[in-house]
């Protein structure tokens, strides 16, 4: 699975109209940026430059204990951990100082590609929190997933909930070169530690599958007493 998760992932950002696309209105046609999905599948990833990506965190740097969530946007049971498992680990670890927790993008498709291009056009100071609302709106904004153009349009009206502008949502959504380097960023930490679904979770460097809460919190504890 891991080989059809990881392959053709540059041209995944390409294919999704990245950049022109989704600056288009719904009376729009075609893309007219077919140019830059050649350049995309022409470019390894090995070639982008990924240190321009900010890594999403909450707590101490310093934490005993380090969690990474792979989570996809689109991800049905990434909306549910991000529902209970996350909001308990947050208010009895992360707050608490015990536990820094690293949020990194999966995109098995290009509206998960879209939606993490919103969550990230606050910033690091409001990325959480439009995270929360994509998940929580994630089968209103998905739909039947059929239309890109409504995906889009209910992205935008999301950011612009959690208090982005239209310029900002703009800017954003039209970045087709932070578009290919956050795929190349995912191609990278994917292969690092063998993610072939979501949600994974990274714990002190062992990477585990989805699991309920008490499960963490043992694994958690185990540390902390170390």
């Amino acid at each position: 699975m891991k080989n059809v998760l990881l392959s053709g992932a540059i041209a995944l950002a390409l294919a999704a109209g990245a950049g022109y696309w989704l600056s288009q209105s719904a009376s729009s046609t075609a893309p007219a940026g077919s140019d830059l999905f050649g350049a995309a599948n022409a470019q390894e990833a090995d070639d982008v430059d990924t240190s321009t990506i900010t890594e999403m965190a909450m707590g101490p740097e310093d934490a005993s204990v380090t969690v990474i969530e792979y989570a996809s946007f689109t991800c049905p049971h990434c909306a549910t951990f991000h529902d209970n498992q996350l909001k308990q680990l947050k208010a009895d670890y992360v707050d608490t100082g015990k536990v820094r927790f690293i949020y990194r993008d999966v995109y098995f498709d290009r509206f998960g590609l879209w939606a993490s291009m919103v969550a990230r056009c606050g910033g690091e100071q409001r990325f959480f929190g439009i995270a929360e609302l994509i998940y929580e709106q994630q089968k209103d904004w998905i739909g039947n997933g059929q239309d890109p153009v409504a995906i889009t349009d209910r992205l935008r009206k999301i950011g612009k909930v959690a208090g982005l502008s239209e310029d900002q949502l703009e800017s954003c959504l039209s970045d087709a070169d932070k578009a290919k380097t956050l795929v190349a960023w995912f191609q990278e930490n994917a292969e690092e530690h063998n993610v072939t679904s979501t949600p994974t979770l990274v714990i002190n460097g062992e990477t585990h599958s989805n699991m309920s809460y008490a499960e963490i919190q043992t694994i958690i504890d185990g540390l902390l007493e170390e």
